[in-house]
């Protein structure tokens, strides 16, 4: 990512986590490059093992000193993330929460036919998770922060084929606003990224998904889809001081295109 000389260092001695880092392609690399471009230090998590090999080389382009599996299905892991941070450093400056989930069965039907399993499950990773780690994060923002999160235009308005994440990403906007109520006093920020269609792994579990992107393309003022690098840049700058007083907002990365009938 190419970031002119003088704002290369506007994050420098700035320290975060980025969570849902999954390849080259995935928003949460376009936000960690652009984070680690305006010189943040930053601790990367993985899935799993199968996951590692394609995260581990962007982990270490990204010279990050902190790098751990991080499954919200497996007890512990969380915590042991943020323990490690605890020790390692200390102190947090900013979190990017990149991860929702939602079983095939569960992700493919109707809303009125989701079973409660599934709706559970969808809740729990992509929802309360990031309450989750911003309730963990908060005794390491002792100087205030940013807490970032991902959200989606269907959380507003009905996509068709987003079905149960449209509700789940509703949920998760409305975290957003109160934990900015709450952690407001604290100096802690916090915000819900909507970027515009993009061709992302996690996307491609979207059926019909390619048409979405052609719309996109076609609708929105700009004419264009976003990268992740324009999600990265918009999210970073949130996290520097001259936003300080910018705090429980939805900001769309997408050409323009929610406001557009």
């Amino acid at each position: 990512m190419s970031i002119p000389a003088a704002t290369a260092q506007l994050l420098k001695g700035r320290k975060g986590l980025v969570v849902g880092v999954a390849n080259d392609q995935s928003i949460a690399w376009g936000c960690a490059r652009a984070f680690r471009a305006f010189g943040a230090e930053l601790a990367i998590t993985y899935l799993n093992d199968k996951a590692r090999p394609h995260v581990e080389p962007l982990a270490t382009e990204l010279e990050a000193p902190i790098f751990m599996p991080m499954d919200m299905m497996v007890p512990g892991q969380l915590e042991a993330v943020f323990d490690r941070i605890a020790e390692t450093w200390g102190e947090l400056d900013f979190l990017v929460h990149s991860i929702a989930f939602s079983p095939k069965d569960t992700l493919g039907g109707r809303v009125v036919d989701v079973p409660r399993e599934g709706f559970l499950k969808t809740m729990d990773i992509s929802c309360w998770s990031f309450i989750r780690m911003a309730q963990l994060a908060e005794p390491l923002m002792t100087r205030g922060g940013t807490l970032f999160t991902m959200t989606f235009y269907g959380s507003q308005q009905v996509v068709e084929n987003y079905n149960i994440m449209g509700v789940a990403k509703a949920a998760l906007e409305c975290t957003v606003r109160y934990l900015a109520a709450e952690l407001g006093p604290k100096g802690i920020r916090v915000h819900a990224i909507s970027p515009g269609a993009l061709a992302t792994r996690a996307a491609s579990g979207i059926p019909e998904f390619d048409a979405l992107l052609e719309k996109s393309r076609t609708k929105a003022p700009a004419r264009e889809l976003v990268s992740i690098d324009d999600v990265g840049a918009a999210t970073a700058f949130l996290a520097h001081d001259a936003a300080r007083l910018i705090t429980g907002q939805v900001l769309y990365v997408d050409g323009g295109y929610h406001i557009v009938d």
